[in-house]
């Protein structure tokens, strides 16, 4: 059997869950045999078949260019968050100190402790999501504090940089999410019944730990620009590349 006859035959079996991109995903499975000789590739076709998300089925993936694991300790990496991403890569001044708030993986902070030698604290009320921060970090080489901790509850002094992918959706998106999300935590995905929980908390703290002339970078969703605008005073909200609402940010004078 040719390799693209392979890769065809793991499509086809790959369809129910991947529709139109299953050439796509056979890719990634067949690569990823490559590199693991030792994956049983029929075990990872049928876990993707029963709706697991491929980064989850691989256990790593991509983001901002760096490798990370990937497991249902925290939420996949997404490239709308390389938006946030970016943004706090412009606004932090090199070896600036850093607070990852809501860290789940880890893939911001340890983005800007590689690409800017930034000094970060990554904190989370998950200490499954703390365990692989701690190892993504590891695996990118580079030094990470991990704090357990509810929001800013157990955060001690301040930063230059505050930035945070919070859970932000509400109730009826919650109720109705694709089947493919219920694979990952929801402690990191429920933002409460208008989806502004945590909005609202970080909008109550942020400041006593915010170093004069420092930024809050906040993720939202695409459609909560105003109601997050709002919370905040001079907040002014970053769009992505297909001009959706993606990011709040708010200077402190």
């Amino acid at each position: 059997m040719t390799d693209f006859e392979r890769r065809k035959a793991v499509a086809i079996q790959l369809r129910p869950v991947a529709k139109d991109d299953s050439f796509l995903e056979a890719d990634f499975l067949l690569d990823y045999a490559k590199l693991h000789p030792d994956a049983d590739l029929s075990r990872l076709i049928a876990r993707r078949c029963a709706g697991e998300p491929l980064q989850y089925v691989l256990g790593e993936w991509e983001f901002m260019g760096m490798p990370f694991y990937t497991d249902a300790r925290a939420l996949i990496p997404r490239p709308d968050t390389e938006i946030l991403c970016e943004q706090a890569l412009k606004a932090l001044p090199e070896g600036g100190t850093v607070l990852d708030l809501c860290c789940g993986s880890g893939c911001i902070g340890i983005v800007l402790a590689k690409k800017k030698r930034a000094v970060v604290t990554a904190a989370d009320i998950s200490p499954d999501a703390l365990s692989l921060t701690a190892e993504n970090a590891a695996r990118n080489g580079v030094t990470v504090r991990t704090v357990h901790s509810d929001l800013f509850e157990s955060v001690n002094g301040t930063f230059d940089l505050i930035v945070s992918n919070p859970p932000y959706l509400d109730a009826d998106e919650m109720h109705s999410m694709d089947a493919s999300l219920r694979y990952e935590p929801a402690i990191e995905l429920d933002g409460g019944a208008d989806g502004l929980d945590f909005y609202r908390r970080i909008r109550a703290e942020y400041d006593a730990h915010l170093n004069p002339g420092g930024m809050l970078l906040l993720e939202i969703g695409c459609r909560q620009e105003r109601a997050v605008t709002t919370l905040f005073d001079d907040a002014v909200c970053i769009y992505d590349y297909g001009n959706r609402p993606r990011c709040v940010a708010v200077r402190k004078k």
